[in-house]
């Protein structure tokens, strides 16, 4: 058997942490959360704190932040049946295109996830609140493709019935200040849809902001619908092989105008979260340069990828094994990533969602 070299052995990505460092609420106040420094070039890292990130980024950058807005999107009903089940709407509500029908009824097919003690069969009818659900087929870990039948709103059915979908390594129930503490300050009603907050933009504060456009530093917006295939763990011994779920972006062009002026006065592109990431680098990707951008990526980054926008990240810690923390080592040096994570462990750092931020520049 060919030996796997080590930047491409999923087991290079791994670290131990301990259980009692996944944080599982985020800290009393927004913005209090603890930030790891990370240079480069040199290699060395200090402990400072996240409010300090105005005075830690450079005059005249550019931040790229992800202003989707997390859907209540897990919903709790019934088989016909009467079986408890549960479902996670995975499609963005701006892409779910409605059928309706002389009585107002409307339809629309969409994608989801779908758990129940003993699993829904192809063809069963699920009960929600506000909504009756059709499974028209299965796929692998859950996911199926449902049929959708409502009246009146399909989000307010969301948002007045919904769950906020936590992280599985959080091990509670959404609460009540997870509807805003798990969305990011300038997250937009109009780009409402995701599962999953873009976590890096969570230490944000409105004072915080403000700080950032008083020392010079601009600000520009991209979405990205976060997924569940963020939580999804790399299953291949040769990463290579990992296929990423897709994700729908958005690149809007004043964005891309932005990004292209930044680059060509030599000012560096700072992207908050690995999803800003993605998209900025999907963007570049799939049209060869700079400009706005809509549709579906799967981009994997790994090693022997070369960044052709982000200069410098603000991002959460990330779980071991994972596309994530593959992406940050691309960025940053594997060697590197893993010597700063054993640092933040050995120094209390909270990790993963509700936990504390890291600037590699």
């Amino acid at each position: 058997m060919t030996a796997i070299d080590p930047e491409f052995n999923l087991q290079s990505y791994d670290f131990d942490l301990p259980e009692a460092q996944i944080a599982q609420d985020p800290t009393a106040k927004r913005g209090a959360s603890r930030l790891l420094v990370l240079d480069r070039k040199s290699g060395t890292v200090r402990d400072a704190m996240f409010a300090d990130i105005p005075e830690l980024l450079p005059t005249g950058a550019l931040l790229v932040v992800n202003n989707t807005k997390v859907l209540p999107a897990r919903l709790i009903g019934r088989k016909e049946s009467g079986g408890k089940v549960e479902f996670l709407l995975l499609t963005p509500l701006t892409l779910i295109e409605a059928k309706t029908a002389a009585d107002g009824t409307k339809t629309a097919t969409a994608e989801g996830l779908l758990k129940a003690s003993k699993g829904p069969r192809q063809g069963d009818l699920l009960l929600f609140p506000g909504i009756e659900l059709r499974v028209l087929e299965k796929g692998e870990f859950g996911r199926a493709r449902v049929t959708l039948r409502w009246t009146g709103d399909l989000a307010e059915h969301f948002l007045s019935q919904g769950h906020i979908p936590l992280p599985p390594y959080i091990h509670r129930e959404d609460k009540s200040e997870d509807r805003t503490r798990y969305q990011t300050v300038y997250s937009r009603e109009d780009k409402l849809g995701s599962v999953a907050a873009p976590t890096a933009g969570l230490h944000f504060t409105p004072e915080i902001m403000a700080s950032l456009a008083q020392q010079g530093i601009q600000l520009a917006e991209v979405t990205l619908y976060v997924g569940y295939g963020t939580f999804s763990p790399v299953r291949c011994d040769d990463i290579r092989e990992h296929v990423m779920h897709a994700e729908y972006a958005e690149v809007p062009e004043e964005t891309a105008r932005a990004i292209a002026k930044a680059k060509s006065e030599g000012r560096p592109v700072i992207a908050v979260g690995t999803t800003t990431s993605r998209t900025l680098e999907s963007m570049a990707s799939a049209l060869g340069e700079i400009g706005p951008f809509k549709g579906w990526t799967d981009i994997f980054i790994h090693p022997g990828y070369e960044f052709k926008v982000v200069d410098q990240l603000i991002t959460n810690f990330h779980l071991p094994r994972s596309s994530l923390i593959i992406m940050v080592c691309t960025l940053a040096g594997r060697q590197q990533i893993i010597d700063a994570y054993n640092h933040a462990i050995k120094q209390g750092f909270r990790f993963f969602s509700y936990g504390d931020a890291m600037l590699i520049r």
